[in-house]
């Protein structure tokens, strides 16, 4: 503890550090006060106990600080730009042009695709506040409003998806850490005061073995996520040594890091956005006058709110799509053919596509590791409110996975900073 306070010192006796960590400490204030800004004329009651009712929508909710079950200004966070950055890394695959931007283009084709990714944001922004206002509509959580201010609350809502990406991206460049991973962080962190009044009110001594139980599970996650998060697979690589006139290069070992979880939270987040959109659809169809597919869009509905069906339906999505996630952002052909280029080598493989084959080999078992653990956290809500009964201080194991792997990423940033000022002990 003495070493973390004397970091904590250290940080504010520099200047720029100290500038760094009050501007994020700014940006997130304004955060808070834009996600308590509602779009008028909406049934604030109605709206919260739509989302205490959905586990879908509620487990959004968390992501956004409670900011969609307010219908504030930012209701859809940063879904949007998050979702179109995951969508141009999808297209990579498709287009060889987009990939050439993104993997060898350098720092300027990269700031080139970030750019792509800020303009598809503003369509996708569109038609989530469209969607998610007509949904509300249908549900009658708000009342009928006049076309021009249906078309108003899109705008304003597509406004604050965009300011909100502002407000990140200005942390990324002027503050410390990653912008859009503090939001969210923040966002989770906004909830757990209102999780634990709720408890202290809803509190019964007799479930007293309950909550310890919840504590119990919360504190294992809390260690499994650190370990998940932290582990590798550490690949030695050799190179050979080249004479270069009177120079002579080469001749060292290092190693290439294979990450348990090399896909991070974005498969859960992709999970959910397409276990969102099949209730949008069935809540859609039920609201027409044919009866046969009104009656199909609700048992399709229905379907989607057995929680069986639904946990292992998102299970199984997100086992998927960490192994799909992890293809494209991880191209073992491209890793042997640079390694190969700079004369480094695998001890005991073959230069070449003997040592893409086994980096595939290697990355498609410990993916298996990294994507059963995602689909536990992911339905792990609802196995922790089956087994002890506690609703009220229910917290997604997504959300203790990203708050968890922020800290610590932010942690490596910030004693990077002091090491850059050669700070003993560091």
């Amino acid at each position: 503890m003495a070493k973390v306070f004397e970091k904590i010192k250290l940080l504010f006796k520099i200047k720029d550090l100290r500038k760094k960590i009050i501007f994020v400490f700014a940006i997130l204030v304004v955060f808070r006060i834009a996600a308590n800004i509602p779009v008028p004329g909406i049934d604030i009651e109605k709206l919260k106990s739509f989302f205490e009712g959905n586990q879908l929508f509620g487990l959004i909710n968390i992501f956004t600080g409670g900011a969609m079950s307010n219908l504030s200004i930012i209701m859809l966070g940063l879904g949007p730009y998050i979702t179109s950055t995951i969508i141009l890394q999808l297209l990579t695959m498709i287009f060889p042009k987009l990939k050439e931007i993104y993997h060898e283009s350098g720092p300027e084709g990269r700031q080139k695709f970030n750019q792509y990714g800020r303009i598809l944001t503003i369509p996708l922004a569109s038609l989530q506040a469209y969607g998610m206002l007509t949904l509300l509509k249908s549900q009658q959580v708000i009342p009928h409003i006049a076309p021009f201010s249906f078309l108003t609350a899109i705008v304003v809502i597509t406004g604050g998806a965009i300011f909100l990406m502002w407000l990140g991206e200005l942390i990324s460049e002027k503050g410390i850490g990653n912008g859009i991973s503090l939001l969210i962080f923040a966002g989770i962190i906004a909830r757990f005061p209102m999780s634990a009044r709720q408890t202290l009110v809803t509190f019964d001594a007799a479930q007293i073995p309950s909550y310890l139980a919840f504590i119990v599970v919360a504190l294992l996650v809390i260690v499994g996520v650190v370990i998940i998060s932290e582990g590798q697979r550490n690949i030695p690589i050799a190179y050979a040594k080249r004479i270069r006139g009177r120079r002579v290069y080469g001749g060292v070992s290092t190693h290439l890091p294979l990450r348990v979880n090399q896909a991070g939270v974005i498969p859960i987040i992709f999970a959910l956005s397409i276990m969102l959109f099949p209730g949008m659809i069935a809540n859609f169809f039920s609201q027409v006058d044919n009866p046969f597919i009104a009656g199909l869009a609700q048992s399709f509905g229905n379907l989607f709110e057995n929680q069986l069906f639904y946990a292992v339906m998102y299970f199984v999505l997100v086992v998927l799509f960490t192994y799909f996630y992890t293809a494209v952002t991880f191209d073992p052909n491209a890793i042997a053919n640079n390694i190969q280029k700079q004369g480094g080598f695998v001890p005991g493989i073959r230069p070449g596509p003997n040592t893409a084959n086994f980096f595939h080999k290697i990355l498609n078992r410990i993916t298996l590791v990294g994507a059963l653990f995602l689909g536990f956290i992911a339905i792990m809500p609802l196995m922790v409110r089956g087994a002890t009964g506690v609703t009220a201080m229910t917290i997604g194991g997504t959300a203790i996975l990203i708050v968890v792997s922020v800290v610590l990423e932010t942690m490596k940033q910030v004693e990077s900073q002091l090491v850059m000022r050669d700070y003993e002990g560091f």
